[in-house]
């Protein structure tokens, strides 16, 4: 078949854990360049094919790399494949792997590994929680389905050094798809040899630009440049030190002591008080991403309750979140799909443009005609995982719930790990909070979230039409492609599974020690792409 062809181209209080973690001057200088990340919320995971937090994407994107990565500034650029050849119908993928591409240990990385990571990846047994993405690879739903056989699965090794991969349809935005962890390789030999015990120290295998060198719990991660990777002169960090930082203000202060090069996010009210000096590191950008709380659709009290749950919806004045708590250029959510989405226009539901009165009547209506009232409030729990922001936010999100209706709403907050669990599982869930950031530039990414079979919808909606909307689309492009995906939205909105709350705006400082930093929409910032210079005298 024809081919075209594609380029390659309170910090005084953390003294001692900081002197672990390798953060002394002494302790620096043995290390060459040290990096100190602040990463936000515990990693849940290292195996890059259960990856669920973008704590845990952010580590893994240093670990592993597949076949498309990503540059600095956000475009696609080729990873372990040098280059790649497309068919003229768009539907089969020929990939041409580095010939000095190797794992971490050693030995050489060949096709035979994608092949593998593609297989784990889509079975069931794996329970990837981002499998989806394969989706239009041949095969792939049969096989996330448990129906089919991973031998009829489109990808193929063709020989070491050269990949297929058949698609069931086009799919012009499949290269974005390469770049995310769920496609990226597995060293088989030590997996199934350490079994679940193959992401820690000494027996993780790798082939990204770092190895993990420690990872301690709560605490951080620590990696080392990886002298077995392809490009590993051009990577300038001998160290990086991913942190757990969930105290947003004690991260702040660690950067304002020096012992932060990067943090994960900066809090609203620091902003507003912030020196020129701090200013000046401060890096504010568009992200496509989404705050939101989730409901659970399986059991009462929102089962088959849509009128309450668009009620509560109503009841939530985004504005005063994204102005008063949040200050930092976020915009009100009303509609699924954030600006920056090359696809049909956003939706937004009628009463987004209606006053305040307005949503207040209207949410006070619905309240009552689903049973509730001063005489019976509804009960609710809003569980959230532990983070300043999501505290602050679900204490207002009840008061604004209980001034306008009545409703009695308890506050749960859990570590990361037991609240992604609590969400996955859905027994003791009725609101919880919960984010999407795009894992590729396009609607399909926000959207295909909420599809029934998707092992992330932890909500459990279930609309057979929306499903059908986005299968129609799946199969269509352009215009059409564009409509289809806008009536899904639309009827997603109808049915209120979801709550979105706001828009984000990506929030770091950055030390000017630290060169190679570019803003980009999805907010990856590999360590490999970065470098330190001497600080200032």
């Amino acid at each position: 078949m024809p081919m075209r062809a594609r380029s390659a181209r309170p910090w005084l209080a953390m003294l001692a854990l900081l002197l672990a973690c390798g953060l002394s001057p002494s302790a620096a200088s043995a290390q060459g360049k040290l990096l100190k990340r602040g990463n936000g919320p515990d990693v849940e995971t290292l195996d890059p094919h259960k990856v669920r937090s973008v704590s845990a994407g952010n580590v893994v994107r240093d670990l592993f790399e597949g076949l498309v990565s990503e540059a600095a500034d956000g475009r696609l650029i080729p990873g372990v494949a040098a280059s790649w050849q497309i068919s003229d119908d768009g539907r089969i993928y020929v990939f041409s792997l580095r010939a000095d591409a190797r794992w971490s240990n050693g030995e050489a990385l060949t096709a035979a590994d994608f092949v593998y990571a593609f297989r784990r990846s889509l079975s069931p047994a794996t329970a990837s929680p981002s499998a989806a993405l394969l989706a239009p690879i041949r095969g792939a739903e049969a096989l996330m389905a448990g129906k089919g056989s991973a031998e009829h699965l489109g990808v193929s090794a063709l020989d070491d050094r050269t990949l297929q991969i058949e698609l069931e349809r086009p799919t012009p935005y499949f290269p974005g798809l390469l770049a995310n962890s769920v496609a990226y390789p597995v060293h088989r030999a030590s997996l199934e040899r350490e079994r679940a015990q193959f992401t820690r120290a000494g027996k993780l295998v790798s082939n990204g630009a770092y190895v993990l060198d420690e990872w301690a719990l709560q605490s951080h991660v620590r990696l080392k440049r990886n002298a077995q990777y392809w490009n590993a002169p051009a990577v300038a960090i001998d160290t990086v030190l991913h942190l757990v930082t969930e105290d947003l203000n004690a991260e702040f202060q660690r950067f304002r002591a020096g012992e932060l090069h990067i943090t994960e996010q900066v809090p609203a009210q620091q902003i507003a008080a912030m020196p020129p000096v701090l200013k000046r590191q401060l890096r504010i950008a568009d992200y496509l991403g989404s705050y939101y709380y989730g409901f659970n659709l399986t059991r009462p009290p929102f089962q088959d309750q849509p009128g309450l749950r668009k009620a509560l919806s109503l009841a939530i004045d985004r504005q005063i979140i994204v102005d008063k708590l949040m200050g930092s250029g976020e915009k009100p959510a009303y509609g699924w799909l954030p600006p920056g989405i090359d696809a049909a226009s956003s939706q937004r539901p009628e009463w987004a443009s209606w006053s305040r009165e307005r949503r207040v009547s209207e949410a006070r209506r619905l309240y009552a005609a689903a049973g509730y009232g001063p005489q019976r409030p509804l009960a609710v729990q809003i569980r959230y995982n532990t983070h300043d922001y999501h505290q602050k936010i679900a204490t207002v999100i009840a008061a604004m719930w209980k001034q306008t209706l009545g409703v009695q709403a308890t506050l749960y907050n859990e570590e990361t790990k037991v609240f992604l669990q609590s969400r996955r599982e859905r027994r003791y869930t009725q609101v919880f909070r919960a984010s999407w950031v795009a894992d590729y530039a396009d609607a399909s990414s926000f959207l295909d979230l909420l599809l029934s079979n998707n092992p992330r919808n932890d909500t459990g909606y279930a609309n057979a039409r929306y499903d059908a909307l986005l299968a129609q689309a799946a199969n269509s492009s352009g215009a059409p492609r564009g409509e289809l995906l806008a009536q899904a939205e639309r009827s997603m909105l109808d049915d209120t599974p979801v709550i979105p709350i706001y828009f984000y705006v990506t929030k770091h400082l950055v030390a000017p020690t630290v060169r190679g930093w570019q803003d980009n929409a999805l907010d990856h910032h590999y360590t490999r792409d970065l470098d330190l210079a001497p600080a200032s005298p």
